[in-house]
Order: structure tokens, then sequence, then C-alpha cells
């Protein structure tokens, strides 16, 4: 399974899980992020194991490249000595060889290919992982800018209720002033309304009284003045 298959699953797995949850976009960008950054540091692990081997098939390859040399040299100097027994055993241990130093081959060849597929592969999800970092970015800062004009709506709004208890603090002010003002037109008259009705009760008593007292003065004055005569006589 190539790398982009696996991201391919990862990311839709954890997508959707944030979307059945109903995670928010940041959120979501961060952990693809971290999913491209853990992937990276397993290819480039795997990559070093597969480039390991590479060196090691490279060395095979040398190593039966000179034998297979070595052993055309002996069948070289068997003939050259007259020994055509020798020289066909040596021709039979190269042929041998030669069937090794072709899988050596396709075994390198084997590991060059999957080395450029690695490095292709690894140079996409850099591309990818740098274009998801950068979507991070605007993402953050259009979720910054979101945050930053809710909390103005939120003062607008504040600023708008505010003011609507400042109308009313205001209006109930105008109220104390009226009440005071109305209570001020009873400073100086001794108990108000209601006082003065009373004191027009007691007028009246006392009016009553005086006219009493006059008409008991009047009533007695003509017996004081036969007194006064009878004694004269």
């Amino acid at each position: 399974m190539g790398i982009f298959s696996r991201m391919s699953d990862i990311v839709n797995s954890n997508i959707n899980a944030l979307l059945d949850s109903a995670e928010d976009p940041e959120k979501m960008i961060r952990l693809i992020i971290q999913e491209m950054e853990d992937t990276l540091v397993e290819v480039r692990s795997s990559s070093a194991r597969v480039l390991a081997d590479r060196k090691t098939a490279e060395r095979k390859l040398l190593r039966v490249t000179q034998e297979v040399s070595d052993w055309e040299e002996k069948a070289k100097l068997a003939i050259s000595k007259g020994r055509e027994d020798l020289a066909r055993a040596a021709l039979q241990e190269k042929r041998a060889i030669e069937e090794e130093l072709e899988a050596s081959g396709a075994e390198l060849q084997s590991a060059d290919e999957h080395i450029e597929q690695l490095n292709n592969e690894v140079s996409q999800l850099q591309q990818k992982l740098s274009d998801a970092k950068a979507k991070q970015k605007a993402i953050v800062m259009r979720s910054q800018t979101v945050h930053s004009r809710m909390a103005v709506k939120r003062q607008i709004h504040r600023s708008e209720l505010d003011e609507a208890f400042s109308k009313f603090d205001k209006f109930e002010r105008r109220m104390d002033n009226l009440e005071g003002e109305l209570d001020a037109m009873d400073l100086g008259r001794e108990g108000g309304l209601a006082a003065e009705i009373d004191a027009l009760r007691d007028d009246d008593a006392l009016n009553e009284e005086l006219e009493a007292l006059k008409r008991s003065m009047q009533g007695s004055t003509p017996n004081n003045a036969e007194s006064a005569d009878g004694s004269a006589s």
C-alpha cells in the first residue's frame, strides 16, 4: 500500500469522525497535519531501511560481478595450460554466478524503483503538508476574524441594552424630580391640605365658643345693673 492510500484511509476516517461529532474545521485540519507529519516520519524511517537494503544489494552485485570476472580468468588460465576440463568447470561456475548476478541486478533495480517512488510520494506529501499548513493559517485567521466580529456584535448589542437602561434611568430620574417638585409645593404648609381643613374645623369651634361667651356676657349684664340700683336706695 502506498503512503497516499494509507493517508487517504486515515484522513477520510478522521474527517468522518470529526463530521459525525460536528468538530470545527480548525481542529480537523490540525489533525490532518498531524497525520501527515506522522506519516512523513514513518516513511522516512522506511526509506532509510530501503536505502540500506539497496547498499547491500549494490555491494552484492559488485562482489558477484567480480566473481564472474574471476572465474572467466580462471577458465582462460586453464585453457592456456591445456586443461580444458578445468576450463569447462570454471565456466560452469561462472554461469552459476551469472544467474546470481542477474538476480542481484534485479534486486538492485527494484530497490532503485522503490526509492524513486518513495521520493516522489514524499515530495508530494511534503507539498500537501505545506498546503495544509497554509490553509491552517488561513482558517485560523478566518476563525479569529469571525470571533472578533462576534465579540463586536455582542458589544454592540450590549451597548444597545445599556442605552435602553440609561433611558429608563433618565425617565425614573425625571419622575423623581417631578415628585420632588410636588413635595416642594407643600413645604412651609404645616400638615399640608389636611392640616388646612382641620384648621377650618378648629376655627368654627373657636367661633362657636366665642359667640357663646358673648351671649353669656350679654345675658348677665341687666341683673348686674339692678343689683347696683337696689343697694343705692
